[in-house]
């Protein structure tokens, strides 16, 4: 039988156990997400090769409007830098975050007290993080025109310079939608596999909006998705996927492989096809759009089991701030969107790409 004695050492001994153990998953949490990071300084072709996208959307507003409201000031802060330090500093679980941690940052640097430098000096995975999410979030925010409405204008719209969010949601404005966290579930048609993507289920014919702006790089049929649009970022950092489009109208007519789009352009109609390699079948059995993105920070990472797709629900959420209305051309049956875009990203990539071809002949569509 054990002492009284013994026993009280030997809880006491398990409680030092249990602190070692629990200090060393956190050490974990930190290194799983940078060890590919670390890993890749000792190869020729450094690139990251593993992110996982935690930040909540609270962090994404908070930071937001940090930016947002430091736009013109003496300092300007960078919500993807505050995001970054935030994720080195929870070892990218957002779960941890809390709002004072957020003002403490932004008051550090708009006081002058910190750089985000200082604040990161020593920081061993501020890098990664910054990075990684630099990846996501990179082409989000930043300077464009866009129409609004104004009564007093023969049109009825003025074109107005704005700085802010130039992404939107992929679900046109005023129509119902649902979704939960479904990313990394089963799936089983074809082989046993993880849903590597963001389901919105909705009616049949919703206009599809472009999340941010970029090229068409793939357009047709894939068994897997059915009609599906894949779009790529003019940084080529993210590819945008939409999938599971609508049955013999599934996306814009104009459309084609290397057509330039403007972020919440309509790029196609919700549906439910896909699950069969005869094209057009319509085998899904609830309608709904497939979403995903994929990181590419080396081409080698494109197709291949090196995919790098991220959890993009909280991401979703934040978007919802952003919509884009559309109208219905009774005519051609297509959707377009009401208040005209104009992204300087987009503007920079066709310059780039004349340039690029000098006097060949190419053709750059800019759909509309």
């Amino acid at each position: 039988m054990l002492t009284k004695y013994k026993a009280k050492h030997i809880v006491m001994l398990e409680l030092i156990l249990l602190l070692i153990f629990s200090s060393a998953l956190i050490k974990q949490g930190l290194d799983k997400e940078a060890s590919m990071y670390t890993s890749m300084q000792d190869s020729e072709k450094a690139f990251i090769k593993w992110v996982s996208f935690d930040v909540s959307k609270k962090a994404m507003d908070r930071a937001y409007n940090y930016d947002i409201d430091t736009k013109d000031k003496e300092v300007h802060l960078n919500w993807i830098e505050l995001l970054a330090y935030l994720g080195a500093k929870y070892g990218g679980d957002f779960s941890r975050y809390k709002e004072k941690h957020m003002e403490d940052i932004a008051e550090k640097l708009t006081s002058k007290e910190e750089t985000i430098e200082s604040l990161t000096d020593g920081m061993k995975y501020y890098d990664y993080y910054y990075e990684a999410y630099s990846a996501v979030l990179g082409g989000m925010v930043g300077e464009y025109q866009i129409e609004v409405a104004d009564e007093s204008s023969p049109t009825g719209k003025r074109w107005e310079e704005k700085y802010g969010l130039k992404a939107f949601l992929p679900i046109a404005k005023f129509y119902p939608y649902s979704h939960y966290d479904d990313f990394g579930v089963s799936r089983s048609y074809g082989y046993k596999r993880r849903h590597l993507g963001h389901d919105m289920m909705g009616q049949v014919g919703t206009p599809i909006i472009a999340v941010e702006s970029g090229y068409v790089e793939a357009l047709g049929w894939n068994q897997y998705g059915g009609w599906r649009i894949g779009i790529r970022s003019f940084d080529k950092k993210r590819y945008y996927y939409y999938a599971h489009l609508r049955q013999n109208f599934p996306y814009n007519k104009s459309l084609e492989e290397g057509s330039v789009v403007q972020a919440g352009d309509v790029i196609g109609y919700l549906g439910r096809t896909g699950y069969s390699s005869k094209e057009n079948a319509n085998n899904i059995r609830t309608p709904h759009l497939h979403f995903g993105m994929q990181l590419i920070f080396d081409e080698s990472q494109k197709e291949s089991v090196n995919e790098i797709w991220i959890d993009c629900y909280d991401l979703v959420l934040f978007l919802y701030k952003n919509r884009c209305e559309t109208v219905k051309d009774p005519e051609t049956k297509e959707y377009h969107r009401v208040y005209q875009f104009l992204d300087p990203a987009a503007e920079e990539y066709i310059k780039h790409q004349i340039y690029k071809y000098d006097d060949e002949e190419i053709d750059i569509h800019i759909y509309d």
